[in-house]
């Protein structure tokens, strides 16, 4: 394993887990909602009255947000070579993962561990182990 230091960026890491705190933090403190991603795309799908508005206002935020960051500064390259079944297969799997957990990281992770709760703790323990799990295999059994 190695780590690629060219392209680590503690300072940038350090700014966008401060914002991602910040907007869970501001979420909850003035709507009384937790800022995990799967439950609010998930409530899209289900939409109760008075309740929408918020979830689209947050996803529009999530796909806007770049947009205005390319406008200061030039976004990463990023190069995939996709295996589209892979790709395919590996949404479905978190989708399903994300459901039985009742949760994504960014809930769990984020929010949950932020309010210490027990099945929060659980759940990203096991979403860590699982990519390392995940990592190791695809780095060093299949490649």
């Amino acid at each position: 394993m190695s780590i690629d230091w060219q392209s680590f960026t503690p300072w940038a890491s350090l700014a966008g887990g401060l914002l991602i705190g910040a907007a869970a933090s501001l979420l909850i403190l003035f709507n009384g909602r937790i800022a995990g991603i799967s439950g609010i795309i998930g409530g899209l799908f289900h939409p109760k009255k008075g309740d929408t508005s918020w979830r689209a206002a947050f996803i529009a935020g999530l796909l806007v947000a770049p947009l205005i960051y390319r406008l200061f500064t030039e976004l990463p390259t990023i190069q995939i070579d996709p295996n589209y079944g892979i790709l395919i297969a590996a949404g479905l799997i978190v989708g399903v993962g994300t459901r039985y957990g009742s949760g994504c990281t960014s809930g769990h992770g984020v929010c949950g561990l932020s309010r210490l709760s027990p099945r929060s703790l659980v759940a990203t323990i096991t979403f860590m182990a699982a990519g390392f799990a995940a990592t190791y295999v695809v780095r060093h059994l299949i490649n």
